[in-house]
């Protein structure tokens, strides 16, 4: 009896290979494992502008503990690798390059400042990398062509703008200096408090700079005391500053002085100690202890588990809400997670509700919030917030 062939129909033999290989095939995404989703932070965990990374990696980790105690995201847990910049862009740089190249990251999140991130951000776009809520108000980075960046909070623009319109509206003050970091953070923030001046046909009585991560202020201090200010626009980080506060106290110019949200709130007054009572500083972020918002909730629970004993803060709370960012849009793209799924999910999702505080993003618009809030150091050293400069008089 003659046994059936084996043999494969020659269409079958030829067909089905082509098929195989001509099927799509899902990408692996860097970073993504059928466990885990891994993050990418490069920021200042040492030197003068420490406390800013510190905060920022803080609440970030709060938020991605508070999520992967709750199961993950779509069954994976989050991790993030922090890299010390030193806030140098040149470290920067190289920390991006790593993150992406050896560690794999999926995207980078919580970057501290405008210098860094003008680095890092060309390298991020070119290897397709989201670049998330960045703790910087810089323009350039709410430009559309970079349509890997994800911001959160308000610009340095809106800011300034805030501190021009108090101060004029509120006190009725005209002699306004700025003193800024020297470089391209600085300038930024320098640019924007010049444009807010611009409009009500004002220049800055006098103009003081000093040296990124130095505390060399002295200088400075002598150029704008020069123009006998009533107030002055300070845009920098909390060391040199409080020291250029302290010492402008100890020579004798009675100003308002108003900081720009970058400058490390709790640090800050905690270096100012009792010369901080009356010093004010624009905010981004809601009050991290109005419990009135569902968010601030969450953020105290997320923060004592994580690490108790922690003290909320502006900063870390900042970084929850980015942490919370990077959740909601790993949560839209569903199970197959994709860098592109992800920045495409932002620029389509209008509004992000995040516990009532309320983003929204748009085709054109990479910036969720444009909120700025007014605080005032007390004289018990701790912050309050406020709607007008006069609150907070004597």
């Amino acid at each position: 009896m003659k046994r059936p062939s084996r043999r494969l129909p020659a269409l079958f033999v030829l067909v089905v290979p082509w098929l195989l290989t001509a099927m799509p095939v899902p990408a692996q995404q860097p970073g993504v494992s059928d466990e885990r989703i891994l993050f990418g932070q490069s920021a200042a965990f040492s030197g003068p502008a420490q406390e800013l990374g510190i905060s920022m990696r803080l609440g970030i980790q709060a938020a991605f503990h508070e999520v992967n105690r709750a199961g993950g995201v779509h069954g994976r847990r989050l991790e993030l690798a922090s890299l010390d910049d030193v806030y140098e862009p040149e470290a920067a740089v190289a920390n991006t390059l790593a993150l992406i190249r050896e560690e794999k990251v999926f995207a980078l999140i919580g970057a501290v400042g405008t210098p860094t991130s003008r680095a890092s951000v060309p390298v991020a776009a070119e290897a397709g990398v989201p670049y998330i809520a960045p703790f910087t108000g810089a323009a350039f980075l709410r430009d559309a062509r970079w349509s890997n960046v994800i911001n959160l909070r308000a610009s340095y623009n809106q800011e300034t703008e805030e501190m021009v319109a108090r101060l004029t509206d509120d006190m009725g003050i005209k002699r306004i200096a700025v003193l800024y970091q020297d470089d391209s953070f600085g300038r930024a923030g320098y640019r924007g408090a010049r444009n807010a001046l611009d409009r009500r046909k004002m220049t800055p009585v006098a103009i003081g700079l000093y040296p990124r991560n130095t505390l060399a202020v002295k200088m400075a201090l002598l150029d704008v005391s020069d123009g006998d200010p009533e107030a002055v626009i300070l845009i920098g980080a909390y060391k040199p500053l409080a020291t250029f506060i302290s010492w402008a106290q100890f020579s004798g110019l009675h100003a308002v002085f108003m900081n720009i949200s970058f400058v490390g709130s709790n640090a800050l007054a905690q270096e100012l100690g009792s010369g901080g009572a009356g010093v004010f500083v624009t905010q981004v972020v809601p009050f991290p202890t109005d419990r009135s918002l569902p968010i601030v909730v969450e953020y105290h629970r997320a923060l004592s588990a994580y690490a108790s004993g922690s003290v909320p803060g502006f900063i870390s709370f900042e970084g929850y809400l980015a942490g919370r960012l990077a959740i909601a849009g790993l949560k839209s793209c569903g199970r197959e997670v994709s860098r592109t799924h992800f920045l495409d999910g932002f620029s389509q999702a209008g509004m992000v509700n995040l516990g009532g505080f309320r983003l929204r993003f748009g085709k054109e618009d990479n910036q969720g919030s444009d909120a700025v809030f007014l605080t005032v150091i007390g004289r018990d050293g701790r912050y309050r917030p406020i709607s007008s400069l006069l609150e907070a008089a004597p």
